[in-house]
């Protein structure tokens, strides 16, 4: 709906209603600085709302079977992909929500979305329960799984609807009913996702979206004893207070966090493949992505070859619009995260880090109208030690760190210097070093030789800070349901 100014004024999605909210946010159009559009600024009076919802909603959605749950997911997924353009739009900067390029909306966030439904409501169907027999003593042994019941999905705003719908699709396929919190800063896909849920067959109440911030709307809903499980996607100080809230009533949580992820070059890697992958790990979505590369090892004997075809490949990426088919990268998401991660940069000169590309270095080049605008270029550093913030700390923008080393324990055991362990990437030619490094690399992931090729089926999540639980066909199944043990006595 419109609201002042003319401006898109987005509601809360309650019981199958949208409904207005008392007060609003601004949201900005990270490629102008200026007001996009108006978000609930939601509390507990709409939680409580929600939860009423969903819990009315949940006996007859968790008695549908599986077969029926899983219709109503192929229908959102159908309805979703033949909104596939206007959702993209939404979720790039061409109408504002994000910095994220109209090529990569197009090309990953939404057809993501589109297939975590299809998957979920394929997976469904295809798991089993276990059964033994003790016949000395004449007893049969079963597990059931039933819903857990009202699940509180919060998704953060580096890749809106393809975080929102990995929750939410598992979720309800599993039978609950949610209550999802999009970030107050991407709000504006997860509304339009509304507008298609009654049309899919989801009945009122099974999904509800509340819109807000995370100390108004987010602490209330984990906080709500009516809701058992909570799965989260984001910083790690937010995951520590969620971790408080919830403690008093022995929630099942699912926490995926940061990355501080290496990436770990040996001199028999094919560089040809290896550096513009290498470049799209650690550049792609603005670097706003939890799984890109942050800090490079590249073996000495290869060191100057591959920084010099590094850093030309960086200054190939163009920054750009968000509307420009032909921009690798768009704005950052706000200006206080820009000037975080400008931070890092001025960190680094103050260390004694040499700047090869970007930031400082580099002019960037934006129309008038974008001036304004949260933009940065790709920026590389070098002759940084492994002890500064910048190989230490999540920076979660375009900077990547590139540093030598010399032998395979030496870089296992700097690549595992980090408080956190979510995803590495390994580049060699040698399978017995590939399967050795994998093995040993303290993180939830593993690429070798690729970056970014996902595998649904197989667990996602990290190792320390960076999160507790995993995510994937048979994990998102086991979390969204309670197993119970059956034994029948014949």
């Amino acid at each position: 709906m419109a609201g002042r100014g003319g401006l898109l004024m987005l509601e809360n999605f309650i019981g199958g209603k949208f409904l207005p909210c008392s007060s609003y946010l601004d949201s900005y159009d990270p490629s102008t600085g200026e007001v996009y559009c108006h978000v609930p600024n939601s509390g507990k009076e709409e939680v409580e709302a929600a939860v009423e919802a969903a819990r009315a909603a949940f006996p007859g959605w968790s008695s549908r079977s599986p077969q029926e749950r899983s219709q109503v997911l192929q229908r959102l997924a159908d309805l979703l992909e033949q909104s596939l353009e206007e959702l993209a739009q939404a979720e790039s900067k061409d109408q504002g929500e994000r910095g994220k390029t109209i090529t990569l909306a197009r090309t990953m966030d939404i057809p993501r979305a589109v297939h975590n439904f299809r998957f979920f409501a394929s997976s469904i169907l295809h798991h089993t329960s276990e059964c033994t027999q003790m016949d000395h003593l004449g007893c049969l042994h079963y597990t059931v799984r039933a819903p857990v019941g009202i699940a509180a999905l919060i998704s953060p705003w580096n890749l809106p609807l393809y975080l929102l719908t990995w929750k939410i699709a598992p979720a309800i396929a599993a039978g609950n009913t949610v209550i999802a919190k999009p970030s107050e800063l991407t709000s504006v896909t997860a509304w339009m996702m509304c507008r298609l849920l009654e049309k899919a067959g989801v009945p009122p109440g099974v999904v509800n979206i509340v819109f807000g911030t995370g100390p108004r709307v987010g602490e209330a809903l984990v906080s709500h004893p009516e809701v058992p499980l909570i799965s989260f996607t984001g910083s790690q100080p937010t995951a520590e207070r969620i971790t408080q809230l919830s403690a008093p009533y022995c929630k099942k949580l699912s926490l995926e966090l940061g990355g501080k992820n290496p990436a770990i070059i040996f001199e028999d890697a094919n560089l040809a493949e290896c550096i513009p992958t290498t470049v799209r790990s650690s550049f792609a979505n603005q670097g706003e992505i939890c799984l890109c590369t942050s800090r490079i090892f590249v073996q000495r004997s290869i060191y100057s070859e591959f920084l010099k075809r590094f850093v030309e490949a960086a200054r190939m990426w163009k920054v750009g619009i968000p509307s420009d088919p032909s921009a690798d990268m768009g704005a950052l998401i706000s200006k206080a995260h820009l000037e975080k991660v400008r931070s890092y940069i001025k960190k680094a000169r103050m260390e004694g880090a040499q700047i090869l590309c970007g930031e400082g270095v580099d002019k960037l080049n934006l129309p008038p109208r974008n001036q304004a605008g949260y933009f940065m270029l790709p920026t590389v550093i070098t002759d940084v030690k492994d002890e500064s913030c910048c190989m230490k700390e999540e920076i979660f923008g375009p900077v990547t760190c590139v540093v030598p080393f010399d032998s395979e324990e030496e870089v296992i055991q700097r690549a595992n210097n980090v408080k956190y362990g979510l995803a590495a990437t390994v580049w060699s030619g040698n399978v017995g070093r590939v399967h050795r490094v994998a093995k040993k690399l303290q993180s939830g992931l593993v690429w070798t030789n690729c970056w970014l090729i996902r595998e649904l089926n197989l667990p996602f999540g990290g190792m320390k800070s960076s999160g507790v639980g995993r995510e994937g066909a048979k994990d998102s199944y086991e979390f969204f349901t309670e197993v119970k043990t059956i034994t029948v006595k014949h």
